[in-house]
């Protein structure tokens, strides 16, 4: 099985990831002896009870879970000088998965007609989704009607652009509006809790439209109508909205986060709306995604 690798935008070196959980995703994803069995008489029961997700979310929620976080820090290299609050002060482990960032720790790109990045991630643009490939796993192509559950804002976007953010364990995560915006009310669609790690994907295109996800529509003066959608993954306890439908929200200001596991952010912008920035088209172009932080330019209004 492949390693998974990124474009890391800061030193421009393709780095290969560090998979937390990575035996138990190659187990249930990968070639192995046994996995194919994993996949088709465990994995359904595990990804279509959202128990088994919750369950694993409420024990990082208990006091004997503390002991993972200074381990975890170490093996991962999490810059934990960004922290808010210390090290010390986290209960439990999810209390330091939610951790909030000092303000500085991500500034935010200036500039009305600049779009920027919501969260920290590893993240792959589509400036055409009715011209792009990279959705193609086996010949099966990833279906925005079935990922929106409408064929009027599939019709609407079908033409438009398209940003997947991928959120690992080992990422800050809490995501935040990408431009100025007055977001409506959230859309619930139900669903299971598959890994969205590119392994799976590979097997499984159809992941992002079988997975819980939440629809909030923004509106906004440089890049029309944005849809910006939550995608969960198997252990994420919780998708919370931290913000108040109707009311105006600043660029950077939070929109909400991801309590425990992996997890995907998906943007969708409407056709002649938003020009990507170079490198994300670049590397998107080869299938190679880029590990890049909150507050960083996404691309540029071509409204204005």
């Amino acid at each position: 099985m492949k390693e998974i690798v990124y474009l890391d935008r800061a030193t421009k070196k393709i780095v290969q990831e560090s998979v937390y959980g990575q035996g138990s995703i190659k187990a249930f994803y990968g070639d192995l002896g046994y996995s194919r069995f994993l996949r088709r008489f465990v994995l359904p029961w595990i990804t279509n009870h959202a128990f088994m997700s919750k369950f694993y979310g409420f024990l990082q929620k208990t006091t004997f879970s503390k002991r993972k976080i200074k381990p975890f820090i170490e093996q991962f290299e999490v810059d934990s000088s960004e922290f808010l609050d210390p090290v010390e002060s986290f209960g439990c482990f999810n209390d330091f998965f939610i951790r909030k960032l000092k303000p500085e720790a991500r500034p935010i790109a200036p500039g009305k007609d600049v779009a920027i990045l919501p969260a920290d991630g590893r993240y792959l643009v589509y400036p055409h989704i009715d011209k792009a490939d990279g959705f193609l796993v086996k010949g099966k192509k990833f279906c925005l009607e079935a990922f929106l559950q409408s064929s009027e804002l599939a019709e609407k976007y079908s033409k438009g652009s398209m940003v997947i953010a991928r959120l690992c364990p080992t990422d800050y995560h809490r995501f935040h509006f990408p431009c100025n915006s007055l977001p409506t009310d959230v859309t619930p669609i139900n669903g299971a809790l598959h890994s969205v790690n590119p392994l799976a994907l590979r097997k499984k295109i159809e992941i992002f439209s079988e997975n819980k996800r939440v629809l909030t529509s923004l509106r906004t003066n440089h890049f029309g109508e944005v849809l910006f959608i939550e995608v969960g993954a198997t252990c994420v306890g919780s998708i919370h909205q931290t913000f108040t439908p109707l009311e105006p929200y600043a660029k950077g200001d939070e929109k909400g986060y991801f309590s425990f596991g992996g997890s995907s952010l998906v943007l969708l912008f409407e056709p002649g709306t938003i020009q990507f920035d170079q490198d994300l088209i670049d590397a998107s172009a080869e299938r190679l995604e880029v590990k890049a932080l909150m507050g960083q330019t996404m691309g540029r209004s071509l409204s204005i």
